[in-house]
């Protein structure tokens, strides 16, 4: 289901602007229809109220729990299943965060990633997105949401685009706290410059070295490192917002001297921040982590030679759950994950 789907439905059924505005707001926040405060039994018309029953079962259905997986961080990362039986992963991160899923599956084939393995499958729904937010929010509080998990935002930019005008006016989180993840399509600038709600930026940089990083993006759209910073740099300013670059660490591959200058050459002086993120490991996979020694030591010689630095953990490693893990050990063995108290 589409938001816009779901706005026409209700207003077929009689809905006014308040109406919608507080169906809207009671889902993506995980309340019951007599939450907060009290309106009166003749606030939404007969009609409405007739429709809404079938409405809020189908919206129920959207996005249901499949397993948890608790993490020692406080993280935990749900595997979700769709309407349709698919399944996409979310992660509850510390201190109110969340990260969603906007695709089944992934076209970038990114070779450290187990998202892509099987290729795209199918987009997820703008309506799809919010449940995401709002079964999380059925759990524990989120004020920051982060488009990072399955998928590649940027190849489904009208559903992405769509959930996030709802998250960052009704879903009530603040828009420099919604962040959309691209390896860089171009699409994604223009698109994100000129919406209503603007979030933050996150880039897939990972490495400083254009031929390189075409083998670890093998379809992800001919950009230089540099046109990527270029880009990225424009928007920042636009938006006020720094672009926060990402780096999965690969032992051998990405975490040498050049990488350090080639950092220090493009991201000098930009309104950024550089995450690096130690590789988790994925069965199948060539690459490993480096030594938590050596990913400290890049992080502190980085932030000396003036680049913004944070060394992210990712959540919940403790659990073997890397982006795509969890949704293909439940495809491998659906009988032993279809549980929810993990």
């Amino acid at each position: 289901m589409q938001i816009n789907e779901l706005k026409r439905r209700m207003r077929a059924a009689g809905a006014g602007p308040s109406h919608e505005q507080r169906i809207l707001r009671l889902w993506s926040h995980a309340l019951s229809r007599d939450s907060g405060r009290r309106v009166p039994s003749s606030f939404f018309p007969s009609s409405l109220m007739a429709a809404l029953p079938a409405i809020e079962a189908e919206l129920a259905g959207l996005a249901r729990l499949h397993s948890v997986h608790p993490g020692a961080d406080g993280s935990e990362r749900l595997l979700v299943t769709l309407a349709d039986g698919q399944t996409v992963e979310s992660v509850l991160l510390p201190r109110g965060g969340l990260c969603v899923s906007s695709q089944v599956g992934c076209a970038v084939g990114c070779q450290f990633c187990m998202t892509g393995r099987d290729g795209l499958l199918r987009q997820v729904g703008s309506a799809e997105i919010v449940a995401q937010v709002a079964l999380a929010r059925a759990r524990r509080p989120v004020r920051k949401v982060v488009f990072m998990g399955m998928g590649e935002p940027a190849h489904n930019l009208d559903n992405v685009i769509e959930a996030i005008e709802l998250l960052g006016t009704v879903g009530n989180i603040g828009h420099k706290n919604l962040v959309f993840s691209t390896v860089g399509d171009p699409r994604a600038f223009e698109r994100l410059a000129q919406a209503r709600v603007r979030p933050a930026l996150a880039l897939s940089l990972h490495t400083t070295h254009a031929e390189l990083r075409r083998r670890l993006l093998p379809r992800a759209p001919r950009i230089t490192p540099e046109e990527l910073v270029e880009a990225g740099e424009r928007y920042a300013r636009a938006s006020g917002y720094p672009v926060q670059y990402q780096w999965a660490l690969l032992d051998g591959v990405n975490d040498g001297a050049d990488e350090i200058e080639g950092l220090v050459r493009l991201l000098a002086g930009k309104y950024a921040v550089l995450n690096l993120i130690p590789f988790n490991a994925v069965d199948g996979v060539a690459f490993s982590r480096p030594a938590r020694e050596h990913c400290e030591q890049m992080a502190r010689t980085l932030h000396e030679r003036g680049i913004l630095t944070k060394l992210r953990w990712s959540a919940g490693q403790d659990v073997d759950g890397g982006c795509g893990q969890l949704r293909a050990r439940a495809a491998a063995a659906p009988i032993v994950l279809h549980r929810s108290d993990n």
